[in-house]
């Protein structure tokens, strides 16, 4: 039954990983059930050569990540409604397995409440998953599912009913908490979201400070999301515990001072349209492990 479910996958370039692009290409060519139509999106820059069969999109300009993951989307249509289920694929990831497809029509289809599953990633020459990559506070054991309430950006799938419910990520944050935001949009629409450690993309193990505007655009998007998303008497909260955990972890001079430009730019320039969550969103979150305060 699972296989009736229709899926497709976004990727989003930069043209600057022919081969990596190709081999992922290719292992998604080689999933099990029905074909898995492709759109790879050049955010700002030319695509590289492509199968046949896999559509393109250039973009003139540079629309960061979620800009980029939202134009994927609508190539499938408004809200992506011409496929049943998304995947979105880091450029430089790669699909462990041929099932993983398959394994995620069985898993929407079995669960009609299920709307977002993150993936595991691992390092593919040692295994190994980052702790950062297992998307719920309690991450020592990264081969052990559950349900969580983020997702990883670029090892995911999505059932297209949740854009239509809840709207695509959120174009201005450009890098950095667009998962969260949407998650928890999703979350007060009443969706889960799952863990599975069975779906892996291999990635190379990074550091997501590598990005030169890392610190401002966590901070600046951290302001943004409590904003658009807390009730009120919560927003202080989560931010304060946050300012409290960047000190804490004792980051350089400079990208501390990045870091609060980013969270004084997040009080001085909009956020987008504030929807904030049902307390019972917030009791759900409690519930699941990981209260909207961390």
């Amino acid at each position: 039954m699972g296989s009736s479910l229709t899926v497709g996958a976004v990727i989003i370039t930069m043209g600057n990983r022919p081969d990596e692009l190709r081999a992922l290409l290719d292992s998604v060519a080689k999933q099990e059930g029905g074909p898995v139509q492709v759109v790879v999106v050049g955010n700002g820059s030319p695509v590289p050569d492509v199968p046949e069969g896999v559509r393109t999109v250039e973009l003139p300009e540079n629309l960061g990540i979620p800009g980029g993951r939202n134009v994927g989307i609508e190539a499938f249509g408004p809200n992506g409604r011409d496929v049943d289920i998304l995947l979105f694929l880091d450029d430089d990831g790669l699909l462990a397995s041929h099932d993983t497809a398959e394994l995620c029509r069985e898993a929407f289809t079995a669960d009609p409440g299920l709307g977002i599953i993150s993936f595991r990633i691992a390092d593919p020459d040692t295994g190994a998953t980052q702790r950062r990559h297992v998307p719920r506070l309690r991450a020592a054991d990264p081969m052990r599912s559950s349900r969580v309430t983020t997702f990883l950006g670029g090892a995911n799938a999505v059932r297209t009913r949740v854009f239509a419910d809840v709207g695509g990520l959120p174009d201005a944050f450009f890098y950095a908490h667009e998962e969260t935001d949407l998650a928890w949009r999703a979350l007060d629409a009443g969706w889960m979201i799952d863990y599975r450690s069975d779906m892996v993309l291999y990635h190379p193990t990074t550091a997501p400070s590598r990005h030169a505007v890392y610190h401002r655009m966590v901070a600046r998007n951290r302001v943004w999301l409590a904003r658009r998303n807390l009730p009120v008497p919560l927003v202080p909260v989560y931010l304060g515990v946050w300012m409290l955990l960047t000190l804490v972890r004792r980051p350089s001079r400079p990208a501390l001072k990045a870091w609060f430009g980013g969270f004084r730019e997040g009080w001085t320039t909009p956020c987008g349209p504030r929807r904030p969550m049902k307390w019972r969103t917030v009791w759900r979150l409690t519930r699941l492990g990981r209260p909207p305060v961390i």
